[in-house]
């Protein structure tokens, strides 16, 4: 089962690096055993949907990226045994504790950006298993304002994959946007980092035929200090729970 304070550990443990903007680079967030066990258990692709996005869109139309959400709600559909390793690392990403370790982490960013204490700063998870088929790519962006932290858990079979990794850049243009820093594809690691609007760019490079898909989760927590905000995340989730997803 999942071992909970393993992951919190590892993000508290985690260095805050700075350049080119705050984040953090985790390794080892699951036993190897229960990783195995996930990967041979992801959702069967009839259970994603496409997301509909112009960087992500093939030439014959259909979209590179396919999501599964992973909500208690959504969980269901899967097979029994899949539900038993899913449910509980569902549990996790949308649990407080979860949420306060990257708070804390991201304190000083994320207090600069709201300017209140972290304890008045309220967010919404929303965690997605991610399948990034070949042709997929995403220019260099800081992600929108409604979003306050980005997460994302690579989910590879091994290590042939780390070249596909996230990319940080310096800026968005010119030679600031070459200077660049990769999070490397890697089994059981990932990434997380507070949303600055003109500062947190990142960016992913085309997956090619050779490299399969990029699998993993993204954990994106959106704010919620707006009511539209609020309102917002839970339509958007009796939406997705009733067969409608949200192109976000």
């Amino acid at each position: 089962m999942l071992a909970q304070p393993s992951v919190i550990t590892r993000i508290d443990e985690a260095a805050l690096e700075t350049h080119p903007f705050d984040h953090v680079y985790l390794r080892d967030l699951f036993p190897a055993s229960l990783y195995r066990e996930l990967l041979r258990n992801l959702p069967e692709r009839r259970h994603f949907h496409e997301l509909s996005h112009e960087d992500a869109r093939r030439p014959d139309g259909s979209s590179a990226r396919l999501r599964f959400y992973l909500y208690p709600e959504q969980l269901w559909r899967l097979p029994a045994e899949q539900r038993r390793l899913w449910q509980p690392l569902s549990k996790l990403l949308m649990s407080r504790e979860l949420q306060d370790a990257f708070k804390r982490k991201f304190r000083n960013a994320l207090e600069s950006r709201f300017g209140r204490g972290i304890d008045q700063i309220h967010l919404y998870p929303v965690p997605i298993v991610v399948r990034d088929l070949p042709g997929y790519r995403i220019g260099i962006h800081s992600d929108v304002v409604r979003k306050a932290i980005t997460v994302q858990f690579y989910l590879p079979e091994d290590d042939a994959q780390q070249h596909i990794g996230t990319i940080f850049h310096e800026g968005r243009s010119g030679e600031a946007a070459q200077r660049t820093t990769r999070m490397p594809f890697l089994p059981a690691s990932g990434y997380a980092f507070p949303v600055q609007a003109h500062a947190s760019w990142h960016s992913a490079a085309t997956v090619a035929e050779a490299d399969g898909e990029r699998r993993s989760i993204m954990l994106t927590y959106y704010v919620q200090n707006r009511p539209k905000w609020w309102l917002a995340r839970r339509i958007d989730r009796l939406r997705s729970a009733l067969g409608f997803h949200s192109s976000n």
